[in-house]
This record gives C-alpha cells, sequence and structure tokens, in this order.
C-alpha cells in the first residue's frame, strides 16, 4: 500500500444516485471508512446535462464525508483522466498510488481504472466499496463481482492493479 494514503472517490453524486444503485448505504458506509483514515481524498465528478456543476444534481452525496483539504475533478466522459485535470492534480500532489472507490462499477470506475493502469498509477480497488445500477444484461451485483474478478486478473506488466476488502486495506494503512 502506498506510503501516502490517497482515496479517488468516482461520481458519487446526488444526480447520479437518482437511478437506483444498489447498496447505496453499506458502499457509502464503507467509503466513508476509507475518507476517515486516508491521507489525501480526491473526489472526481461528473457534469453533463443533467448534472450541471452548481446544481444539486452535481453535489457530492451528502451523507459523504468531504475533508477540508479534499481534491476535486470534475470529468465529462466515463474515464477520469479524459480531457481533465486529473493527471496534473496526481502529479502536482506527487501521487502516483491510489485507492479507487465509487460509482459506475461498469462505467466511469473501470474506465478510470483501465486507464489510470496504462498511465502507470499502482491502483487498489476496494473490492466492497463501488457499486452500480442493474443493467438489461446483468444484475449490479453480478456486475459488480465480474468487474472484481476482470480487475484481479488484468494484465498491465510493470504495474499494480490489485483488488482487496475495505477492511483489509484498513489494515494495510
Amino acid at each position: 500500500m502506498p506510503a501516502q494514503r490517497v482515496l479517488m472517490v468516482i461520481d458519487m453524486q446526488n444526480g447520479v444516485f437518482e437511478a437506483p444503485r444498489v447498496n447505496r448505504e453499506t458502499c457509502t458506509a464503507r467509503i466513508n471508512q476509507l475518507i476517515n483514515a486516508a491521507d489525501k481524498v480526491i473526489f472526481i465528478q461528473h457534469t453533463e446535462p443533467g448534472l450541471e456543476q452548481g446544481s444539486a444534481a452535481f453535489d457530492l452525496l451528502p451523507e459523504l464525508i468531504q475533508p477540508a483539504d479534499a481534491l476535486y475533478v470534475t470529468k465529462t466522459a466515463c474515464d477520469a483522466f479524459y480531457r481533465t485535470e486529473l493527471d496534473d492534480v496526481l502529479n502536482h500532489h506527487k501521487i502516483n498510488e491510489f485507492v479507487v472507490c465509487g460509482c459506475a462499477t461498469d462505467y466511469c470506475v473501470d474506465a478510470t481504472i483501465k486507464n489510470g493502469a496504462s498511465r502507470g498509477y499502482a491502483m487498489t480497488v476496494a473490492l466492497d466499496a463501488h457499486t452500480t445500477a442493474n443493467r438489461p444484461a446483468a444484475l449490479a451485483e453480478v456486475l459488480i463481482e465480474h468487474y472484481n474478478d476482470v480487475w484481479r486478473n488484468f494484465t498491465i506488466p510493470g504495474n499494480t492493479l490489485r483488488v482487496k476488502t475495505t477492511a483489509d486495506i484498513l489494515i494495510e494503512w
């Protein structure tokens, strides 16, 4: 685990959760545990029509802890690195390892993890602190387990991509 305990929280926003997401309360509670233990928290927020900056829909879920020194990055695509300042923020703060959690497992979380791994960032996915919605092809629980398995077996020579429970991450921190 990193010497600096960094947590990236993806798209845990009011408007995102207008569509039902599985295990919202449990997921948010685990994210708050990670936030409380982290040295630095980076909140990623999606903006698009209906999720405009400054709107209640864009705001983070009210039950999430927001440390005073948290960093915020706004994105317009599933991938938090795509045409954003995220790479610059990470470099400025000398962050090359972090834990990832948030919403949606099969879209924004997955895209950000894969692009981050390709950029050389060492990441640990909190396997029980990300969520998604039921989709036409699969239930949310199946998607979450599927993506945990994909990330566990993701081939990225020379880099580290781990998948661990929140409890195990907290023990290592």
